[in-house]
């Protein structure tokens, strides 16, 4: 059966995107409407420290499948801030300018900047920081070991770990958002079809009968897709019931971290489901949350 395109408008290379909602490691972060940041779960390195940040437009989460994380959120006036686990220097951004969209890996912050050419700081033992060649960017995802930049064309570049294939992207085409997980790295298309290489014996990329995505989230070994209908469906690791997403309706937004998975409803409510040892899923009673793009 051939797939339903979803609205057109859904499909325009999604320039500079601004998420409201990410999930770490064990944490969760998510950007209120007066432009405030919570974050709940494991604060070990301070990656929950967040309470002081104002006029914040996005967040991101630094995601691994193990080890620890930190909290980036991009500024209306172009500046960025973090806070969180810093031995790599993957929160020293207090110098960046002109920012127009962020994202966190583990041990690694990414910043792409208005004209398009993209900065990163942290561990840059696999290459995952080697972007500076890359131009025309409209959006970045950082997974584990590898960075991927989407340009303004529908192309995609990645640079870092490829041993289970993670970054061989060069043949993709028409592509409207990107994501990476802990070895691999999706890509949303622009007739709402997704595309997924690397992976591992959990499966997240098996995503080749989806239709009708207009946005997609990885976590760490397992693939988030949200329909044009506010439903949602998940693919992959399921260890701790990340995956179980069918239930949830009215979404508008998706985030993956190790092992939860979120979503924002369209009344600005959260709904969370995984892992929760670290209280990352107590997200009930958060309200006011801000929608992407508004």
């Amino acid at each position: 059966m051939d797939c339903i395109s979803p609205k057109e408008a859904a499909f325009k290379v999604k320039r500079w995107p601004k998420h409201t909602l990410a999930a770490g490691y064990r944490h969760t972060v998510v950007l209120t409407s007066d432009g405030t940041v919570t974050a709940v779960g494991d604060n070990k390195y301070g990656q929950c420290n967040v309470s002081g940040w104002r006029d914040i437009v996005a967040v991101a989460a630094g995601n691994a499948h193990t080890g620890n994380a930190h909290t980036v959120g991009l500024k209306s006036d172009g500046t960025v801030a973090a806070a969180g686990w810093n031995k790599h220097g993957q929160c020293e951004v207090s110098g960046w300018r002109d920012i127009v969209a962020i994202a966190a890996g583990w041990r690694r912050t990414v910043g792409v900047a208005s004209d398009g050419t993209v900065l990163a700081v942290g561990r840059n033992t696999e290459g995952q920081c080697n972007v500076s060649s890359w131009r025309e960017i409209v959006a970045a995802a950082a997974g584990d070991w590898h960075t991927v930049g989407l340009t303004s064309d529908g192309t995609v570049a990645a640079v870092g770990n490829n041993r289970y294939g993670q970054c061989n992207v060069t043949g993709w085409h028409d592509i409207v958002a990107v994501a990476a997980g802990y070895l691999h790295t999706v890509g949303l298309t622009s007739n709402g079809t997704v595309v997924a290489v690397g992976g591992d014996k959990r499966e997240p990329c098996n995503v080749s009968g989806w239709c009708d995505i207009v946005e997609v989230a990885a976590g760490s070994h397992h693939t988030i897709g949200l329909t044009a209908d506010g439903t949602v469906t998940a693919v992959g690791w399921n260890e701790h019931g990340q995956c179980n997403v069918s239930g949830w309706r009215d979404i508008v937004a998706v985030a993956a971290g190790c092992a939860h998975s979120l979503g924002l409803r369209t009344d600005g409510t959260v709904v969370a489901v995984g892992r929760n040892q670290e209280g990352q899923c107590e997200v009930s009673g958060w309200l006011g949350i801000q929608r992407p793009g508004h």
